[in-house]
């Protein structure tokens, strides 16, 4: 065994192992690329990430870096839970929801935690997590935190209270709002915490221009770290919170965290509409947005198309030949009246405009729920060649200028000899990509990349953000940070090498990385099922 597990071993509750088997499952998690760690370390506790990461700061101060990349479910498509040194898996162990809190509707998690069980223990308080990441069923609190996923209506960062955090260097330290009185005394603090405030406050003074111009840009971009621009107030108060959220692991690693609650309705109603025209489609969902929908979006009908030739049925839409654009809608209202009541006006709508249109007070709420869930489908396709690849995932564009932004993917498309079908979530204005290309060809590899920066360059000129929901990882760096200005590309360097001056928490990811070293890493097959837990 490495000489490292073996001492690791030795000093910690949880488990360290180099074994190849075990190196081999975690070189993959939710992306197409695969990389071989060192190491693997299963943390029971907040202090053996602490000691890991003391270890590895004190290993790269004698000249001798490993990087440290934590992972919960593995289910990043970007590549940013995988990497060449060590691999701290917090869904083995650190998976406990430590307390639930109904009165004050609070909940204390560790990070490996799923969505899916905190949701379960949830309800039996009344209780939920408004947004959970679309990957609820694996993806972990910590993940999604750590690449600012987005749930069906916003973000799941907006239900942080605070954030226990392991720094590069093994202290501790706790997120949070602070008063200006109490800004003064973390700035006097001679350790690593004291240090990188007092930088922070020299950066922040330093590139006020820039930081201004990212304050006053509302576009939701996860690109590098904008929100370095909110974390001091008006009022002289700091909280670091924003920072480490979409930092994909990169400023510290979050080891637990407290989330706000709000009372949950089990009820749902549920309507799906057909219309055979795009821009009748994007005229249905504008007017649906008056209803005040908890999820609304849209399915290119060649998505179901693609999933029917994989067995893949949705019975409520019949057949799927001649489907045009498929609208999903779904209202919560605690109120039952309520809801029928904006069914109704639904269906008015549908009647005026000659839409076909069924709802969940004649089906079940499964088969609309089977709808929702080709992309599910297409994803965990049998045959290597359908699959549908998670590159283009997560962008988003204005909606003014959605009509502009479809054109011209079609227009990407021809160019690239390929089909990009959308899904749209309407609510957050992100769009997921489908395209189908095969790794074991050597032009459609190479066709990946230029698909990559050709579609960042194309949501940048509809004036948006090429990467929304999620972050950037591994994958979308190179043509992520192409659309960044010098000043701000050099304000993100500069904060990541305050939180870790040796380069030691997730290199390669969130920054501009070697398109070789990209290319070598590519699988030769994807199966979305290849991350683990």
């Amino acid at each position: 065994m490495n000489k490292i597990a073996v001492y690791l071993n030795e000093h910690l509750l949880g488990e360290v192992t180099s074994s190849k088997a075990m190196r081999r499952r975690y070189s993959r998690d939710g992306s197409v690329l695969s990389i071989t760690p060192e190491i693997i370390v299963f943390p029971r506790i907040t202090n053996d990430i602490r000691k890991v990461a003391r270890f590895t700061w004190q290993l790269a101060e004698k000249g001798h870096p490993m990087g440290v990349t934590v992972r919960g479910a593995g289910s990043d498509p970007t590549g940013g839970a995988i990497g060449k040194g060590m691999i701290l898996s917090t869904a083995t162990h650190m998976n406990n929801i430590i307390t639930i809190a109904p009165k004050n509707r609070l909940v204390h998690v560790q990070p490996g935690v799923t969505f899916d069980t905190l949701s379960n223990a949830l309800k039996w308080q009344g209780l939920s997590i408004l947004n959970a990441p679309k990957n609820g069923r694996y993806g972990t609190v910590g993940g999604a935190i750590a690449t600012n996923s987005l749930g069906d209506s916003g973000e799941v960062s907006n239900a942080i209270e605070k954030l226990e955090v392991v720094l590069a260097n093994g202290d501790l330290i706790e997120t949070g709002k602070l008063s200006k009185h109490d800004l003064s005394k973390k700035l006097g603090l001679q350790t690593f915490e004291g240090e990188i405030y007092r930088k922070l406050e020299g950066l922040i003074e330093d590139n006020e221009e820039t930081i201004k111009q990212l304050a006053a840009d509302s576009t939701p971009d996860n690109v590098g770290y904008k929100a370095v621009s909110t974390i001091k107030a008006k009022d002289g108060s700091f909280d670091l919170t924003p920072l480490f959220v979409g930092s994909q692991g990169t400023l510290g690693i979050i080891s637990e965290v407290v989330l706000k609650a709000e009372f949950y309705s089990e009820a749902r109603s549920v309507a799906i509409a057909v219309a055979n025209d795009p821009a009748l489609a994007r005229d249905i969902t504008d007017r649906l947005l008056g209803l005040d929908p908890a999820v609304l979006k849209t399915i290119d009908g060649d998505l179901f198309r693609r999933a029917e030739k994989l067995g893949a049925q949705a019975s409520l839409l019949g057949p799927v030949e001649s489907v045009g654009t498929v609208i999903f809608v779904e209202f919560n209202d605690f109120n039952n009246h309520a809801r029928l009541g904006k069914l109704k006006k639904m269906k008015k709508l549908m009647t005026k405009l000659n839409v076909g249109m069924v709802d969940s007070t004649d089906h079940q709420l499964d088969e609309f729920d089977t709808v929702l869930s080709v992309a599910d489908s297409l994803r965990r396709a049998g045959n290597d060649d359908e699959i549908a690849l998670p590159i283009l995932d997560g962008a988003y564009v204005p909606s003014d200028r959605r009509e502009e932004f479809t054109e011209a993917l079609h227009e990407l498309a021809t160019k690239h000899h390929t089909q990009l079908p959308l899904m749209t979530n309407v609510l957050t204005r992100t769009f997921d990509v489908f395209p189908i290309l095969k790794l074991d060809v050597i032009g459609d590899k190479q066709k990946l990349f230029r698909l990559l920066t050709d579609y960042a360059d194309l949501v940048q000129k509809s004036g948006g953000a090429f990467v929304s929901d999620g972050a950037e990882g591994r994958l979308k760096a190179n043509a992520a940070w192409a659309t960044l200005d010098e000043a701000e590309v050099a304000l993100y360097e500069q904060l990541r090498a305050i939180f870790d001056p040796f380069s030691t928490l997730n290199p390669d990811v969130k920054q501009k990385n070697d398109i070789r070293g990209l290319v070598a890493a590519l699988r030769t097959s994807y199966d979305a099922s290849d991350f683990v837990a």
